[in-house]
């Protein structure tokens, strides 16, 4: 079999804006309640995915999805009607905040960025996936998307923005570079190629 010309391109893409309302101050506890909704929600109604994201879509030889609902219904707005790989091999890395008195309310931004801080820095799991198997998860994923860039497809991961992070740093240390970067923003993506 002939090796392609060059290898395709691998984009790692933040799914659309979720419909459960960050608007709000919770306890530590009430946040786990919102974060195990957010995990299984969809995304807020009347959104339109940027023509950049449909464009990168059209062009791509394989589409992944995470298997988590928001991811699933970005995949179905850009695909276009082509078959998508689900897979749980994409879901974010969980995010237990540490219990904290029932006093102390932060909205779901800030709880969020509370507990991957705890998640990173003290791996703070709470029998969730550790730090080290998201690791672990991030590389295997790294290497199932390179294989299919190396046979000569462009790639898009339709997924979460921790997640995507933490494969863009494995693809990176792998020899690809970040060569178009809009951030984790909804409907955000992030370009790698084979340097």
């Amino acid at each position: 079999m002939l090796k392609p010309a060059r290898p395709g391109s691998i984009t790692l893409a933040r799914h659309g804006e979720p419909a459960l309302s960050r608007k709000c101050l919770l306890t530590s506890d009430q946040y786990r309640d919102w974060w195990a909704k957010y995990e299984l929600g969809g995304l807020l109604a009347g959104q339109t995915p940027p023509p950049e994201l449909l464009a990168t879509a059209a062009g791509a030889g394989v589409i992944f999805a995470s298997t988590r609902q928001r991811a699933q219904e970005t995949a179905n707005a850009v695909s276009a009607g082509r078959e998508i790989v689900s897979d749980v091999m994409f879901i974010e890395a969980p995010l237990p905040p540490p219990r904290f008195p029932s006093w102390f309310k932060l909205p779901p931004k800030y709880w969020g960025a509370v507990a991957r801080f705890w998640w990173h820095a003290f791996d703070h799991h709470e029998g969730q996936e550790t730090r080290r198997q998201a690791e672990v998860r991030a590389e295997a994923a790294a290497q199932r998307l390179i294989a299919r860039a190396e046979a000569g497809e462009d790639v898009l991961v339709l997924a979460h923005g921790y997640f995507n992070h933490m494969v863009g740093s494995r693809l990176k240390a792998d020899g690809w570079k970040l060569v178009h970067d809009q951030g984790f923003k909804y409907w955000s993506q992030r370009r790698y190629e084979r340097v």
